[in-house]
């Protein structure tokens, strides 16, 4: 009797082990909507393709930092004080060329490293995709930017550094450092431009990513794929 009590339950315990295995290969569906946490997280790297696709790309055209006051480039603060005292002293024309051409080599240099940012997109792993979907409307970006900030600075950097020459900033900035250093009563300034343009673009790059999220959780209209559709309706209710 023993003997078959034990059959029964060891064929009770490989009966429950084949069955989890069953309910664990099905997919996790939240909200009662039918939407896997894979969709989820698909939908979440569609939405921030889209706002490279949408409004990164604004970045890569003439002027794209420069007159954008969302993202344009200002002056360092170290520099701050050259601009005030190339203004001072009749360079105001100067001052404003030296302005565009870090903006110049901002744009310059995302029109180049777009495709960074398309591959870390579909790299990005969603630790918990849902959390990320009813969070606030820049979670999916904020997201991104924790994650990939560090490597694509690594990789922004040369394309800044490379973008500074191309667009001849690097020439002006040189003027303009050797005639505020050449005035009297100023302190040399020597700054890395290189690094700080970079951080800002970087910043800007997300910024941009960020609108088109918003967009995308605020409006019907900007769900442009069943995807879409489907994902942000969760958010909604």
């Amino acid at each position: 009797m023993k003997k078959l009590i034990i059959i029964c339950i060891v064929m009770l315990l490989s009966s429950c082990a084949e069955l989890q295995q069953v309910v664990n290969s099905l997919p996790q569906t939240t909200g009662g909507f039918g939407v896997s946490n894979i969709d989820i997280a698909n939908g979440l790297r569609q939405a921030l393709d889209n706002g490279i696709d949408k409004q990164v790309k604004k970045l890569t055209l003439k002027d794209g930092f420069y007159r954008n006051q969302l993202v344009k480039i200002l002056l360092p603060q170290e520099l701050r004080k050259v601009d005030k005292t190339l203004r001072d002293v009749g360079l105001g024309k100067l001052a404003d060329e030296g302005l565009r051409a870090i903006n110049r080599a901002a744009e310059d240099a995302v029109k180049e490293a777009t495709p960074i940012f398309v591959s870390a997109v579909k790299q990005i792993t969603f630790a918990d995709a849902r959390q990320i979907l009813l969070g606030n409307d820049n979670a999916a970006t904020s997201y991104l930017q924790t994650k990939t900030n560090a490597a694509l600075y690594s990789k922004f950097n040369p394309v800044i550094n490379r973008s500074f020459s191309k667009v001849g900033a690097d020439k002006i900035w040189s003027n303009i450092i050797n005639k505020y250093n050449a005035l009297p009563l100023t302190n040399n300034v020597n700054p890395d431009l290189t690094d700080y343009v970079t951080q800002q673009a970087l910043k800007g790059v997300y910024k941009m990513i960020s609108i088109e999220e918003k967009e995308i959780r605020t409006k019907l209209s900007s769900r442009t794929s069943d995807l879409l559709r489907r994902v942000f309706a969760l958010q909604d209710n």
